[in-house]
């Protein structure tokens, strides 16, 4: 638990102690709350509870809940895109290792999925800005999809895309079983469909 104590003295004397707790410790509690249990049970009563406090650094720190859930938003951003980097590249066939990094995502970090790709209120940010992230990477499997031959690459991805988000909502109700490598046969499977 991270809080910064302050103890002043008067004339030697020992003050009353007063605790502060910092945005940062405050913000990566809630963080971990959102991955663990999801935005909807992020509460300044919850989070003040899980953070050993009162909600009145809370409200010191965010002039509203709102501005943290905006807050933890962008930060879920950061961690897909995080995450996509992080994985390991399976296949050099176009949109599969976006395919598995999006779906080992939705069954890894189902709430932040859930947040990111799933909920009505994305902060003013689209579901292809969020997917494409500051590195392009849809940009670069479309690239990719038209270097290997498929003169429709933009078209490729959409009908990839409603494949891979399907597999990937499949994951967050239980339903979706495969294994990495079958995973990976039936995205490969698919885009050779769609080519055809």
């Amino acid at each position: 638990m991270l809080l910064l104590i302050f103890c002043e003295k008067k004339d030697g004397a020992d003050m009353a102690r007063k605790e502060t707790v910092t945005r940062e410790y405050l913000f990566n509690t809630a963080f971990q709350m959102l991955r663990e249990e999801g935005i909807e049970h992020i509460t300044a009563r919850k989070l003040a509870v899980k953070a050993g406090c009162s909600t009145q650094p809370i409200f010191r720190i965010y002039s509203n809940m709102d501005e943290l859930w905006k807050e933890l938003f962008e930060k879920g951003v950061e961690y897909f895109e995080e995450f996509y980097n992080r994985t390991p590249r399976y296949d050099d066939t176009p949109f599969v290792n976006l395919g598995v990094t999006y779906i080992r995502f939705a069954m890894e970090e189902t709430h932040l999925f859930y947040l990111l790709f799933l909920s009505q209120n994305r902060y003013g940010k689209g579901l292809y800005e969020i997917l494409n992230g500051r590195m392009g990477s849809v940009g670069r499997e479309i690239n990719r999809a038209k270097a290997n031959g498929c003169e429709q690459a933009g078209q490729m991805f959409m009908k990839m895309w409603i494949f891979i988000h399907g597999a990937a909502c499949m994951t967050t109700t239980g339903d979706y079983d495969l294994k990495m490598q079958d995973t990976i046969e039936m995205l490969k499977g698919a885009y050779q469909g769609f080519l055809a």
